[in-house]
């Protein structure tokens, strides 16, 4: 019983010390494998001065339950706020001591709150080799540990899952006003190990003792059965399996096979590369064939057009999902036989304004053209598709923004992409486009209008109208594209395409319709035959 009684008395004794000594006490110096870890300490103005030294407590009295040296845990420390400063880099020091005087005489920045400003510094510059942190061959454990009170005033999410993508693993701990969200997404997972929130200064020894235990119990690898195929390594969240070079970890986290071909080689795939065994293959998009050189595909060889796409850079679309359409525009001139000779492609877009990003005659290959569908730069404002297509009508398809003359009778192909309804009316240059023999096409996605996109569009609608809910499915229009642009690609291998105007055609038309008027006589003699039938029966029934 008085050993019982021991536990609670010792619990006690350990909350009314002071908190950085709770940690010495806790227990004996970790002895763990090598570890290169990095405070990351939120200095703004938001943490006042005495939370501050809450905070320099809690870094001294972790120090010194580390196993601190040049073989086994290195400390660096960084404070930010609207700036970054190096308190002391990874290799600086070797014993808690020397790290306890810096931690010391730190005076924090007071200013604003830049967190991911603090993590591309991390990534960059606290963990590079220069500051002291082990090569990345030496598969040494990256911890960073970010202590921060608030709201980050710049954009997180992405430096911190760089960080993690280079291996660094991410410790989030909020304290007071922190924001979650922001703490989730700076965090490795699991979130639920890698994520503290903690109600004020005074409760951050709590993470200190949770944290300590971690470390404690770093060397995973040699307890219980890791199942690691090739490797195992410790991280602070437990034990992590590696392949060996050339091998790539498998979904279960356990297993390994050999590195996808296509991600080691040039392999020059037009489309995409599929790894097969030791070697690998090309394939192509759904409607497009292989050609012979076994990495290219066939694209519209008989379609040869000058082809204008009208694209709404308007406020509605958005810029995420004006990359989309970017992207699609580009998935659109994968299949067309891009040159000087076949098809020339011009894009306009349209907001409030219009504006040509490159006509008809400027670029001669594929590549070109789609390295400048990249470069556009979105627009935004409102929509005004009327104004667009009278730009079109009366610019675009003209000789001297390079479309060829009408004499050689060259299609000229309209393409508008739009996602709402216009702030103009098309009704009038609409039909003017048709009138001058531009075969147009309509795109809708979102909130689109029906009635607009047919107006807009040549008959039969079916053929010329394409619509997607959304923004992100909007590929499957590409087969219909596809088929409508390239008409060719309809037609069987081997069918014979002859002029309705030759003389072999014309007996042939002949044969054909006399048979059906002979067919159609012999029915209407029939039926005649049968109404008499009909009308005698019913005379002998009166």
């Amino acid at each position: 019983m008085r050993g019982l009684l021991c536990w609670p008395l010792l619990a006690w004794l350990l909350l009314l010390q002071p908190w950085e000594t709770q940690l010495r006490v806790a227990g004996p110096r970790c002895h763990t494998g090598p570890l290169d870890l990095v405070f990351v300490i939120d200095s703004s103005r938001s943490v006042r001065p005495f939370e501050f030294e809450t905070v320099r407590q809690f870094l001294v009295g972790l120090l010194h339950g580390l196993n601190v040296g040049p073989n086994a845990t290195r400390v660096g420390v960084i404070q930010y706020s609207s700036q970054v400063q190096s308190v002391f880099p990874l290799g600086a020091f070797s014993r808690p001591e020397d790290m306890e005087r810096a931690i010391g005489a730190l005076v924090p920045l007071a200013q604003g709150t830049m967190t991911g400003l603090a993590i591309q510094y991390a990534m960059n510059v606290a963990f590079s080799v220069a500051e002291g942190a082990r090569p990345p061959e030496e598969r040494v454990p990256r911890v960073a540990v970010i202590v921060t009170d608030g709201r980050p005033q710049d954009r997180v999410a992405e430096v911190a899952a760089q960080a993690r993508a280079r291996g660094i693993e991410i410790y989030a701990v909020g304290v007071q006003r922190a924001d979650v969200g922001s703490l989730r997404a700076m965090a490795s997972h699991p979130l639920d190990e890698h994520v503290f929130l903690v109600e004020s200064f005074d409760l951050i020894q709590e993470f200190g003792l949770q944290f300590q235990g971690r470390l404690c119990a770093i060397d995973h690898c040699s307890f219980g059965n890791h199942s690691c195929q090739h490797e195992c390594v410790s991280t602070l969240a437990g034990p992590r399996c590696h392949c060996r070079e050339g091998h790539d970890l498998l979904p279960d986290g356990r297993s390994c096979r050999v590195r996808d071909l296509c991600n080691g080689v040039d392999h020059g795939c037009e489309f995409q590369c599929v790894s097969e065994g030791l070697s690998y293959r090309c394939l192509c998009p759904a409607g497009r064939q292989l050609q012979a050189d076994g990495k290219s595909c066939n694209r519209c060889r008989e379609g040869h057009v000058d082809l204008v796409l009208l694209v709404d850079g308007s406020k509605s679309v958005r810029p995420q999902n004006f990359e989309l359409v970017k992207r699609f525009v580009n998935q659109i001139v994968d299949f067309l036989d891009v040159s000087p000779d076949g098809t020339r492609v011009g894009l306009v877009q349209f907001s409030s304004r219009v504006r040509t990003e490159f006509p008809l005659g400027r670029y001669g290959t594929a590549a070109e053209v789609k390295q400048a569908v990249l470069a556009v730069e979105y627009m935004e404002r409102g929509t005004m598709t009327g104004l667009a297509l009278r730009h079109m009508v009366e610019h675009s398809f003209s000789e001297a923004q390079g479309a060829r003359p009408r004499a050689l009778n060259v299609p000229r192909v309209g393409l508008v992409f739009t996602d709402g309804r216009s702030q103009d009316d098309i009704s009038v240059w609409a039909a003017r486009a048709k009138e001058e023999g531009i075969v147009m096409y309509a795109v809708g996605v979102g909130k689109a209008v029906e009635e607009e996109l047919r107006e807009i569009a040549s008959e039969p609608a079916e053929l010329h109208v394409s619509y997607s809910p959304d923004f992100s499915t909007m590929t499957h229009l590409l087969e219909n594209l596809r088929g409508s642009i390239c008409p060719e690609e309809g037609i069987s291998p081997g069918t014979e395409l002859r002029s309705p105007c030759e003389c072999e055609s014309l007996v042939e038309f002949q044969g054909r319709t006399l048979g059906a008027l002979e067919s159609l006589t012999q029915n209407l003699a029939q039926l005649t035959a049968r109404l008499e039938d009909l009308e005698n029966q019913l005379a002998e029934q009166q």
